[in-house]
């Protein structure tokens, strides 16, 4: 067999070496490193940097106060992070977050109902934007914000402190509906210092969970741990234990956060791996900002030439002890300093917006400052840091320090595309899902209080088995949301690469319109009345003349086109 091998490779094959002379895995050697370079706990660049094994759960709690606390000041005090925050809600929620309910009659009824599910939406929609637009503010328990300014706070929290947390309230004070969302500080979750739950090991950061990791309740302060006002002392250490839902499902806490890895029981904000950057580049701005204000308060400096040495000689350093030269030296700066005073303070000659050469005493000179010399803002060393911070954001560089001046039209779409990935993402995992249990709770009491024509309370059984929710609840709960319009740089170009998809069927007219922030329900019955009201009264526009949109479509256009006076119309 050997001799086979021999003949393929051309070559006897080499001895292999004697047992004596390999190295066995674990003794030393090569084998004993590993085979990954990035595990070599020999490498000397690598041989300190030993990071602790710990649990999702031992990486987190211990360091969450203070990450959630620093997060805060720079979101605070910082205006590109500020910013940065800012563009996350204005990409993911925008000025207003629209409903678009998909209710699924196969899972409610058994069977395809077309008919039903148009005027569930319909009817759903319309209730549901009424009271989410309301400046009653009914959503919100606190009666401050809007459904849409609720999503907003929610998308704000978890940018700062990496989950969003919310408790359900039952309130009957004359509302059109009872349920109302209370917005919880995270730092009021936490676990209990008092008996019977303190040392539970069921309970992790404020969360008691069953064998599985399931949440079970949360614990939450009756108020902040450090509040402003002082007779709060007193709740700071009482704590309500709130179950995560009723018997029969309905949910009772909101609690949203991005699960890195499994077991985790708390989320931590995406700053936090840039939080050391973002710190630097504001210390940065503040000294290069204080260098160049303190250089443009001095026009000029006059300096001495005279060489130090003379000085200590003509002081006779030599034969001093060190306590008289320091005195002489002390002497000789004050007469030195007081006679340049003097003598440029008389000297009519000396000025420095007059332009005029002064004359000095012997051995100075005047020395002019530059203001402009105070420091790299705004270079390239600011700009990198910049771009660290914005990809921690999930935004693009030039939305997060406004400069455009390196931008062409290719990159700052691939910077826009990049960008509204992202958005969509966080879309779903945070303001979807908080948008999506509020729904489901408003839903379920209007079904239950018989408000819906379309699917009345003697129906509401068919949405429970053995006394709780199942997936048919499901399926008529089902949505999704339009929010944040997707921004566009060559409008022409997008809306005939729209018009195409359209012309052949590789895009529907809901996805176009709801690119644009709008419900295209709304959409289309506007154009209904619009176009009902210009046929009234003779009015034609060019947008309804087919060979115009098949010109927008990239169609051919013919050379002439009729117009509404019968007459021709040169191309």
């Amino acid at each position: 067999m050997l001799d086979q091998f021999e003949d393929l490779l051309g070559a006897p094959l080499p001895a292999e070496p004697p047992a004596s002379q390999m190295v066995p895995a674990g003794a030393g050697g090569e084998r004993a490193m590993g085979a990954f370079d990035g595990a070599d706990r020999y490498n000397t660049s690598l041989a300190a940097w030993a990071p602790t094994m710990g649990s999702a759960d031992l990486d987190v709690i211990p360091s969450k106060q203070l990450s959630d606390a620093r997060v805060r000041d720079m979101v605070r005090n910082d205006a590109y992070v500020q910013g940065g925050a800012q563009l996350q809600k204005n990409n993911i929620v925008g000025s207003q977050y629209l409903l678009n309910s998909k209710p699924s009659s196969v899972a409610v009824f058994g069977k395809v109902d077309e008919d039903f599910e148009a005027a569930f939406q319909e009817e759903v929609e319309e209730l549901f934007h009424i009271a989410a637009d309301s400046p009653k503010n009914y959503f919100d328990s606190a009666g401050r914000n809007t459904f849409t300014d609720l999503v907003r706070l929610a998308t704000g929290l978890h940018v700062m402190t990496g989950e969003v947390l919310a408790t359900v309230e039952w309130k009957k004070d004359g509302r059109p509906f009872s349920t109302a969302i209370q917005m919880v500080d995270t730092d009021r979750l936490s676990t209990p210092t008092t008996f019977p739950n303190i040392g539970d090991q069921n309970i992790r950061a404020g969360i008691k969970r069953d064998g599985s990791g399931r949440p079970i309740s949360y614990f939450i302060r009756a108020g902040h741990p450090n509040d402003y006002y002082t007779p709060f002392f007193n709740m700071m250490a009482q704590w309500v234990e709130v179950p995560v839902e009723k018997p029969w499902g309905r949910t009772q806490v909101i609690h949203i956060f991005n699960q890195l890895r499994p077991d985790q029981t708390r989320g931590i904000a995406a700053m936090t791996a840039a939080l050391k950057e973002m710190h630097i580049t504001h210390r940065f701005r503040d000294v290069t900002l204080q260098n160049a204000v303190t250089q443009a308060l001095y026009a000029a400096a006059i300096t001495s030439d005279l060489p130090s040495e003379t000085v200590f000689q003509s002081l006779g350093g030599g034969q001093m002890t060190p306590e008289a030269i320091q005195k002489a030296i002390g002497d000789y700066a004050v007469g030195y300093f007081g006679t340049i005073d003097e003598f440029a303070g008389s000297a009519k000659n000396l000025h420095v917006d007059g332009v005029r050469i002064p004359h000095l005493m012997p051995g100075t000179k005047l020395e002019m400052i530059s203001p402009s010399s105070g420091g790299p803002l705004g270079m390239e060393f600011e700009a990198s840091l910049l771009r660290y911070i914005a990809k921690t954001l999930d935004v693009s560089y030039e939305q997060l320090s406004g400069d455009y001046s390196k931008t062409n039209y290719s990159s700052a779409r691939a910077a826009m595309v990049e960008t509204w990935k992202a958005m969509q993402a966080l879309k779903i995992e945070v303001a979807d899902r908080f948008a999506t249990e509020v729904f489901r709770l408003w839903l379920e009491e209007m079904i239950n209080a018989d408000m819906l024509k379309t699917f009345p309370a003697a129906k509401a059984s068919l949405l429970y088995t053995n006394g709780r929710q199942n997936l048919a609840f499901d399926g008529l709960a089902r949505c999704d949301w339009i929010g944040a319009a997707r921004g566009q740089i060559d409008e022409l170009k997008e809306t005939q690469a729209d018009v195409l998809k359209l012309n052949n069927g590789l895009i529907t007219r809901e996805e176009v319109i709801g690119k644009s922030g709008k419900d295209w329900r709304k959409v289309f019955r506007q154009l209904g009345r619009e176009k009902k009201l210009a046929d009234s009264i003779g009015l034609q526009f060019a947008a309804a003349d087919p060979s115009m949109m098949n010109a927008v479509g990239g169609g051919a256009q013919p050379t002439n086109s009729p117009n509404p006076d019968g007459g021709k119309v040169a191309k």
